[in-house]
């Protein structure tokens, strides 16, 4: 099992960018793949956003954020990243870290570790 925590989210202004951050830890969290996904308002589920696997040199993204958001971890912190440029209102969601053993994956149901998720909201 592995414990996840977020943050770095917040409220900015169209265009701009945030970080959010996620800590990992418990039984050997470098070793498992890492996921961002996003819950937007009214959405019944949560949507899938970036992925990379255990040693960061495999990344996946969702065609939405390609050229914008860019995912990345350093394992010696047991940290995973999500940093966000060019956002857009429609940005807005909660976003949440989720972690999987071995390879990455795009499906919510895939991961079995969830983060309790951050707030990120872009106003126009």
């Amino acid at each position: 099992q592995v414990q996840l925590v977020e943050s770095g989210g917040g409220l900015v202004q169209a265009g701009g960018s945030l970080r959010l951050s996620c800590a990992a830890s418990g039984r050997a969290p470098s070793s498992y793949a890492m996921g961002w996904f996003r819950q937007a308002p009214g959405k019944e589920r949560r949507e899938f956003v970036a992925a990379i696997n255990w040693s960061g040199g495999t990344t996946n993204y969702a065609d939405s954020v390609k050229g914008r958001l860019a995912i990345s971890r350093d394992n010696a912190k047991n940290m995973a990243y999500l940093q966000m440029n060019s956002l857009k209102p429609q940005d807005t969601a909660i976003y949440y870290c989720a972690a999987r053993p071995y390879n990455i994956e795009s499906a919510p149901p895939e991961y079995p570790n969830w983060g309790q998720g951050t707030q990120v909201t872009v106003s126009s």
